[in-house]
């Protein structure tokens, strides 16, 4: 296995500092890039579903949970045996204190799924996940948050009794929130898959293999 080259620790600290720049340009980009974020317009969502959750039958409104934001992930539904590799890692890489100190800022928290609400159920007690979840089959959630057949983060915001979509991605989109990956990014070898541009003779294998 290849590593990188050995070099004086000046060398090093030059290199470093090189890097560094480089990063607090992209920092600086990604904060005026959240602060456009923050200055999107906003949609009015209707109201009109009527999810399963582990509680009753909810509304888009009850989701919300008395908080004014709610962020939510739609989980891709690949039938009654199959899970989605890319939902699994970003739920996993939720951690257990993150919806209460979502809600300590007025957000609220809730993974969606087309699945039916006992495969929900049952994936989660497997997985041992904690993050509040939802079933959306047979309602239009899904095609009306565009994410159709694959999987979206949401953001909502509530004035009152009225809802408006305020912000959605998906694909590398969501990468962001996977603490995992982020810290990967970081070390010598980092995701080891195959699509990311590493020195030759890096660990490196299909992304969900």
């Amino acid at each position: 296995m290849e590593k990188p080259p050995i070099v004086p620790v000046e060398e090093w600290r030059q290199a470093r500092a090189d890097l560094l720049a480089e990063e607090k340009e992209a920092t600086r980009m990604l904060d005026a890039i959240a602060a456009r974020r923050r200055r999107l317009p906003m949609v009015e969502f209707p109201d009109t579903y009527e999810f399963d959750t582990p509680a009753g039958k909810r509304s888009l409104l009850d989701l919300f949970d008395g908080k004014r934001q709610l962020a939510v992930y739609q989980f891709m539904d690949l039938g009654p045996d199959a899970y989605c590799g890319g939902c699994t890692w970003l739920t996993d890489n939720v951690p257990s204190p993150a919806v209460g100190l979502l809600a300590d800022s007025d957000v609220s928290w809730v993974t969606v799924s087309n699945m039916p609400l006992a495969q929900i159920a049952g994936y989660w007690e497997q997985k041992g996940w904690t993050v509040p979840y939802a079933s959306s089959r047979d309602t239009t959630f899904a095609a009306d948050t565009d994410a159709e057949f694959g999987f979206m983060l949401t953001v909502f915001l509530r004035d009152g009794d009225r809802v408006y979509r305020t912000y959605n991605t998906t694909q590398r989109g969501v990468d962001r929130l996977v603490f995992t990956n982020s810290l990967l990014d970081l070390v010598p070898y980092g995701r080891q898959q195959d699509w990311e541009d590493s020195p030759p003779g890096w660990p490196q294998h299909p992304t969900y293999g």
